[in-house]
């Protein structure tokens, strides 16, 4: 296996998984469980930005047409998307674990309406996914052998782009009607006042 898609793999590895779990985020019940999951999505998230300033950095420093270049280059696609992570996902990431991290009393409460449609967001999920999504055309590109290696990369491409628009219709489909569910007065469910979610929640803008 060629050193540069022994680089990739990771990467690619770490934001699929990354993407998963941002996905089922929304479908929690308990919130322990989306506090846990919270914090497991950070440290994905952190984890795949690392790897690829890694990549970046070393196919910087050597000169001429090396396989840490070829690396590097593969991960074009997924600059933009991975800096929407770095300067939105993984602060709405936090504030999601914080806000959850109220109800530490009472691990055991369902998911408030207004958590759920935070964790429903597609600044959340989407640029995860659309970051894993990215770099599906570049491990077939530097993996494939010989000369279909590239055009199997210009089917994948068009394939990815009409998986983002997919699911990114899909989230934002989801967190309107979550959004809209955590509204007061809409037949929604209600949030107890027992249970203090007002203080962990208004922080929080859907």
């Amino acid at each position: 296996m060629d050193s540069h898609l022994v680089a990739l793999l990771p990467v690619a590895a770490v934001w699929v998984a990354a993407g998963l779990v941002a996905d089922g985020l929304p479908r929690l019940d308990r919130v322990h469980t989306l506090r846990r999951r919270t914090g497991w999505l950070i440290v994905l998230s952190l984890s795949g930005l690392g790897l690829m300033a890694s990549v970046a950095l070393v196919g910087l420093g050597t000169a001429g047409p090396t396989r840490a270049d070829r690396a590097a280059a593969g991960l074009t696609l997924a600059v933009l998307p991975a800096l929407v992570v770095a300067g939105s996902t993984v602060r709405r990431l936090h504030r999601l674990r914080a806000g959850a991290g109220a109800f530490a009393t009472a691990p055991r409460v369902p998911v408030p309406p207004r958590l759920r449609a935070h964790a429903a967001h597609p600044l959340v999920g989407l640029p995860l996914q659309v970051t894993g999504l990215a770099m599906v055309p570049a491990v077939v590109a530097t993996g494939g052998a010989g000369p279909d290696a590239g055009t199997l990369a210009g089917p994948v491409l068009a394939l990815g782009l009409l998986g983002i628009a997919v699911i990114g219709v899909r989230h934002a489909l989801r967190h309107s009607r979550l959004a809209t569910r955590a509204l007061p007065g809409t037949g929604g469910p209600a949030t107890p006042a027992a249970t203090g979610s007002a203080p962990a929640t208004a922080t929080l803008h859907v």
